[in-house]
C-alpha cells in the first residue's frame, strides 16, 4: 500500500516529521544544477551542431531533433526535481490537490524503491561513459581536445547524480525509520 490514511504533522521548517539534515538538503538543490550543465550542452545537437564530436550519419530532421533533444532535456530536469520529495514534506504527505492519495501519508517504501531503482540506474547508465574516458571501452570520438574538454566538463557533473540520490535515498530512510523505543525510559530517539 502506497499511503495510509490520514495526514501526519510535520513539525520541521522543510514540512517534514523529523528535520532534514542540512547536507541532505543541499544535495537535493545541487542535482538539478549539477545536470544543467549537460542539458545546455546537448542543446545544440537538436539544430544539427554536433559540438565536435566526429560521427558519420544523417541528422535527423529539426521535426525529431527538436522535441527530442528538448524533451529530454526538460524530462532530465524534471526527473532531478523529484529529488526534492527526499527532503520535503510532500515525500512524506501527499499534496492535498492530488486525487485520491492527497492529505494522505506515503509509506517510506513508495519513495525509497523508486528513488533507489533511479540512483542506480542513473549510476549504471553513465559507469560506461566514465570509464571510457579512462581508457575502458570505446570514448566517442571529437574532432579536437578542445571539444572532448568541453564535452567532459559537461557531462562530469551529472554524473553524480545517480550516486547522490542514492545518499539522499539513505537519508530519507533513516528519517522515516520508526523511532527506537528505550523500555527504561519510555521516551523514543528519532534515528
Amino acid at each position: 500500500m502506497t499511503a495510509i490514511v490520514g495526514p501526519r504533522p510535520t513539525t520541521t521548517a522543510h514540512g517534514t516529521e523529523r528535520p532534514v539534515p542540512p547536507w541532505a538538503s543541499i544535495t537535493a538543490h545541487a542535482i538539478p544544477l549539477l545536470l544543467l550543465p549537460q542539458c545546455l550542452w546537448r542543446l545544440p545537437f537538436a539544430f544539427g551542431f554536433e559540438m565536435g564530436l566526429d560521427v558519420d550519419g544523417a541528422i535527423p530532421s529539426l521535426w525529431v531533433s527538436v522535441p527530442y533533444v528538448f524533451g529530454l532535456s526538460l524530462i532530465t530536469e524534471g526527473l532531478a526535481l523529484l529529488s526534492f520529495g527526499l527532503v520535503r514534506g510532500w515525500g512524506e504527505v501527499a499534496p492535498a490537490w492530488l486525487p485520491f492519495i492527497g492529505g494522505k501519508r506515503i509509506a517510506p517504501s513508495a519513495a525509497i524503491i523508486p528513488a533507489t531503482l533511479g540512483g542506480l540506474g542513473a549510476t549504471v547508465f553513465w559507469a560506461p561513459v566514465l570509464l571510457s574516458w579512462f581508457g575502458v571501452g570505446d570514448a566517442a570520438p571529437f574532432s579536437s581536445d578542445g571539444w572532448r574538454t568541453l564535452a567532459h566538463l559537461c557531462i562530469a557533473p551529472g554524473m553524480l547524480w545517480g550516486p547522490l540520490v542514492l545518499v539522499l535515498t539513505y537519508a530519507y530512510y533513516t528519517r522515516r525509520r520508526p523511532a527506537k523505543h528505550h523500555g527504561h525510559s519510555g521516551g523514543s530517539v528519532a534515528a
